[in-house]
């Protein structure tokens, strides 16, 4: 796989972090108040810090619907919170990565983000031997649900049952199913069987058709808690089971309708990564990238009658884009040279003046330790 292709020119969202707090119960009921840091400001507004970017996407598309070419292809990545018990893998706090398409009901469009998806955790360095995404479809079990039950009100707690069938001990889970008229052993032979609606094979066969069969497979145990989800779901998962969902999403075909009070109706579809299960799994296979800051040269100042000229050498580097230090104030040359080396600069730059009243560098390679003297318009060349 390519490493070094240019990166995509893809449109980017920005939000404030508080919204109204009614964006979220008028698509989840106020049930998800207790999930939410919600206040009333000075306005006497009642308003929340974003738990997810969702419902503020369905609002923004909402607006000014008609001037955007279908279909739409936006990415954000904001920071979001949760009132929740910190655990392992779930923060309060937490920035996250989301991508998000509207205005295209067919199943390629699935096809569409889930390969995205695929491919950002294929460019960390993760293969098929270490995640996989298991999809699955709210059609399907909508199917399953009505087959069984007449009462439609029920579906949502349904769904509830289901999410958490993996977290759940199985007698609760049968107890509440019970309770709508269901029982554990058909549920899991229905999730067992495993067969694929026509939605799901078509975007197997997308996926196939890229060459990426291999991280995908059916898995009605997803079925995603939140309500507003209405087709196909999928989440990523680590293959050795160590740790919560890497990502998840799906479609929401009538969310744009439901957050722009039935003006606007346009199918969309998404999927979000927090940055701590993410993090958490790439320590554990050692691929987290390194951060340590680049730092091309370190300007010693031993002649203070030299910083003037050394403050000009150093602007010049630095619009040439290297990235040069230096001590902002006068100190001894052995503390300045034991900042270099802690700041692992590769090279360190001094300027001199030479017998004869012009001034040069030296310039020393830290990793060679090879010293030269060069005129001050060489040392960028020197560097290069």
């Amino acid at each position: 796989m390519a490493r070094d292709r240019p990166p995509l020119r893809l449109p980017r969202v920005r939000r404030p972090p508080l919204e109204p707090l009614e964006l979220y119960t008028a698509k989840s009921g106020d049930e998800i108040i207790d999930q939410l840091y919600n206040f009333t400001d000075k306005g006497d507004r009642s308003v929340a810090l974003c738990p997810e970017m969702t419902p503020t996407l369905a609002r923004l598309v909402a607006a000014p619907e008609r001037q955007y070419k279908k279909p739409i292809k936006w990415f954000s990545i904001p920071q979001l919170f949760r009132y929740e018990r910190q655990q392992k893998g779930r923060l309060r706090e937490h920035f996250q990565f989301n991508a998000d398409l509207f205005g295209e009901s067919d199943p390629a469009a699935d096809a569409e983000l889930i390969s995205l998806l695929i491919d950002s955790l294929r460019a960390f360095g993760l293969t098929s031997h270490d995640f996989v995404i298991r999809l699955s479809s709210r059609n399907a079990w909508q199917e399953f649900f009505v087959k069984r039950c007449r009462d439609s009100a029920k579906a949502g707690e349904f769904y509830q049952i289901i999410d958490k069938l993996e977290r759940e001990e199985p007698a609760k889970s049968n107890a509440r199913l019970a309770a709508l008229g269901f029982s554990l052993t058909e549920v899991a032979d229905f999730i067992k069987a495993g067969q694929p609606s026509a939605e799901l094979n078509s975007i197997l066969h997308n996926l196939a058709l890229r060459g990426l069969s291999d991280f995908v497979k059916v898995d009605y145990n997803v079925i995603r808690g939140l309500a507003y989800y209405t087709g196909v779901v999928f989440e990523a998962f680590d293959k050795k089971g160590a740790f919560r969902a890497i990502a998840g999403g799906g479609r929401y075909d009538h969310l744009v309708r439901v957050i722009s009070g039935g003006k606007v109706d346009l199918p969309g579809l998404g999927f979000g990564m927090s940055d701590v299960v993410l993090a958490e799994l790439l320590k554990e296979r050692g691929l987290l990238p390194q951060c340590e800051a680049r730092l091309d040269a370190f300007c010693l100042i031993e002649d203070e009658t030299l910083r003037g000229d050394s403050l000009s050498l150093i602007q010049s580097l630095r619009e040439a884009g290297y990235v040069v230090d230096y001590p902002l104030v006068p100190a001894k040359a052995d503390k300045q040279f034991k900042r270099a080396l802690e700041a692992k600069a590769s090279y360190t730059i001094k300027l001199e003046r030479a017998p004869a009243g012009e001034i040069v560098v030296k310039f020393k390679n830290l990793r060679t330790r090879e010293e030269k003297v060069v005129n001050p318009e060489n040392v960028a060349g020197e560097m290069a």
